[in-house]
């Protein structure tokens, strides 16, 4: 084993020799292996890593930010995967903020010994509730004025297997969860259950309804709708 070292960093590397004239660095689950040609010196092996330290460092770099979140829940929001990271702290009430790839949730210290699972799972769920309302008001009336009709109401909550529907009495119900997807994918749903107030099956009018507003809905397919 040896080490680099360079103000403040420190490359710890280990160094395989082989009879082939290949020279590899690599970088896996945070080790650095360096396999050269029997025939290197020490020293000359020194300066080639000295040369690749920049992308050796970057490597490991990204190595300690998957362990340091490899524990964690990750969640979708609007298509985008974000870390849950949290934390207890001497506050009176719990505080939920969404950083860039991190969902940051604070706790009082008295949540210490509760579920951290279940605390979780119930402030993810509020959260996403809070952007569906949000969300969905702006491409319901996007869509309103697109197809020239409505529905008689629409309401968000959760639905047992499905991300939305289209009631008998053409109320459109749409699950909090709609918005684990892309923006895109969400207004084909609502545009989806739109199609449902004029036709309540797949039929071919419907599809044709669907394609006159959007022509390549078959890409959004794997939607379970």
């Amino acid at each position: 084993m040896s080490l680099l070292r360079n103000r403040s960093n420190l490359i710890v590397y280990t160094i395989n020799k082989n009879i082939k004239n290949n020279l590899n660095i690599s970088v896996e689950n945070g080790e650095v292996v360096v396999t050269a040609p029997w025939y290197l010196s020490k020293e000359q092996i020194t300066n080639i890593v000295e040369e690749k330290r920049r992308w050796i460092l970057e490597k490991i770099k990204e190595y300690e930010e998957v362990k340091k979140y490899e524990n964690c829940e990750i969640v979708k929001i609007l298509g985008k995967e974000y870390i849950v990271k949290l934390n207890y702290k001497n506050i009176k009430t719990l505080e939920v903020n969404l950083e860039e790839e991190i969902v940051k949730i604070n706790l009082p210290n008295k949540y210490k010994k509760a579920d951290k699972k279940e605390i979780s799972k119930l402030l993810i769920e509020k959260m996403y509730y809070t952007i569906a309302e949000k969300e969905i008001e702006a491409i319901m009336e996007k869509t309103r004025k697109l197809l020239g009709f409505a529905p008689e109401d629409y309401k968000i909550q959760i639905i047992e297997g499905q991300i939305a529907k289209c009631t008998e009495d053409k109320v459109i119900v749409i699950s909090p969860d709609i918005v684990k997807f892309t923006r895109e994918e969400i207004e084909y749903i609502i545009l989806h259950e739109f199609c449902h107030l004029k036709y309540k099956n797949h039929t071919r009018k419907f599809y044709e309804l669907l394609k006159k507003y959007e022509p390549n809905y078959e890409k959004f397919n794997f939607i379970k709708i």
